[in-house]
């Protein structure tokens, strides 16, 4: 068959490559694939999501660079971009998403004061006290914002210093693709070469070892050469049990900062202030009935402001307590944990057993291999609703091996008190 464009040549690439590889694999991985041009003779890929484009590099790019190969005859190079990269619409944190968040439009209250005050000292004097500075509290309480309004007064003050923000999953990604593509070297240089590090949520790296081992290393050239490191967890480190003792140890001898829940007074504030910034004007009496009732996530006070705005000025309606309480429910669905998916289980256990995700969904009966497709079909019952012959197929399996896997890892966990602890974090992370 003649082949008559690039566009042509992906659409059979992709179609043989659903031949070789197990088909949620493909469905996961692969068929969200698109062709975006042709770069100086590279054949340029797009998909929509990062962490796809990093697992992809590291898994699956040999794979469609060989059916490329098969099919031309000759050698082929292929670069995959994420929508972000390059031009293509951005999806992750941006410069103007960054440059939102400042200490100027960060509401201080008893909840949040103490890491307020340690967060402006780091930024005002980096690399001189407290380092490193380990922030923590539950999702939606400010530590991102925190996190973010450090590197931008640090970026405004100290314009030579280099600084690098990074949630933790995105940095056991990047390592995991460094890992396999060859690139160990320049990842490195990328994290220990920066004046500051920001991690974000690096309860993540609990149970990695090789990404706990990697962090280790970063922390220890950037603090022997006294750069700033601030990190943040959903927990104190000591409720971690699957962090690495050493990273505890280097924690602890910095300052940790406690950020709980808002109180009435503070989200009242917090409140007020989004109303102000987006230019609408809204009764007292619905402010703190939004304060009353959205308990502790200031995402959810953000979401009920904007809706706030689009009924007054998109539907030029006047707001009443019947209407903020149906957004408050809408929001508070709307940011309810998304159910968890077998992909994300899979992404999770493959990152904590340094075992690939198209092992994990093969058929391969290597020991490490099976252990870690045992755990995830154990996990997959524990976290979703899925019945044992959905989880089965899900992994190519019928449901009498998943019933035989949930057997073997309780056995596991019994015999193995590490191992319990680090199934126990994989589950607690895919349920943050």
């Amino acid at each position: 068959m003649a082949i008559e464009s690039p566009e042509q040549l992906w659409e059979i690439v992709s179609a043989q490559i659903k031949e070789e590889i197990p088909e949620i694999s493909y469905n996961v991985w692969i068929k969200d694939l698109h062709f975006l041009e042709m770069r100086e003779g590279t054949f340029v890929l797009s998909i929509y999501s990062k962490w796809k484009k990093e697992v992809i590099d590291g898994t699956y790019l040999k794979e469609i660079k060989k059916v490329y190969k098969d099919i031309l005859g000759v050698d082929a190079e292929v670069l995959v971009l994420a929508e972000d990269e390059d031009g293509v619409v951005e999806e992750d944190v941006n410069p103007s998403f960054e440059s939102a968040f400042t200490f100027d439009n960060f509401i201080v209250g008893n909840s949040n004061r103490f890491a307020h005050a340690a967060s402006m000292a780091v930024a005002d004097n980096p690399n001189i006290i407290y380092n490193p500075l380990v922030i923590y509290g539950r999702s939606g309480v400010g530590k991102t914002h925190l996190l973010l309004a450090i590197k931008n007064h640090i970026e405004k003050k100290f314009p030579l210093k280099k600084t690098t923000y990074i949630r933790c999953e995105d940095f056991t990604n990047q390592l995991i693709s460094a890992l396999h593509g060859g690139d160990i070297e320049e990842f490195r240089m990328k994290f220990r070469n920066t004046d500051v590090l920001l991690m974000d949520d690096i309860q993540f790296i609990a149970g990695k070892a090789s990404t706990q081992e990697e962090f280790f290393n970063t922390f220890n050239a950037l603090w022997q050469n006294n750069k700033q490191i601030v990190v943040t967890l959903d927990r104190p480190p000591k409720e971690i049990n699957t962090l690495d003792d050493r990273i505890r140890s280097r924690f602890e001898s910095g300052l940790f900062a406690d950020i709980v829940p808002p109180d009435f007074e503070t989200k009242v504030g917090i409140i007020t202030t989004k109303i102000e910034q987006m230019g609408i004007e809204v009764s007292n009496d619905i402010v703190y009935y939004i304060a009353e009732h959205i308990q502790d996530n200031t995402r959810q006070i953000e979401g009920v402001v904007k809706k706030l705005h689009a009924l007054i000025k998109i539907e030029n309606k006047t707001p009443n307590i019947g209407a903020v309480h149906e957004f408050i429910n809408d929001v508070i669905s709307d940011t309810k944990a998304e159910p968890i998916r077998i992909e994300r289980i899979i992404s999770e256990v493959s990152r904590t057993y340094n075992i690939s995700e198209a092992d994990i969904l093969s058929k391969r009966k290597q020991e490490n291999i099976v252990k870690a497709r045992q755990i995830a079909m154990y996990v997959a019952k524990e976290t979703t609703n899925l019945a044992y012959q959905a989880i089965g197929e899900a992994f190519g399996k019928n449901h009498t091996t998943v019933l035989y896997s949930e057997k073997k890892v309780k056995e596991y966990m019994k015999e193995d008190r590490h191992e319990k602890e680090l199934i126990e974090e994989i589950i607690k992370n895919l349920q943050l």
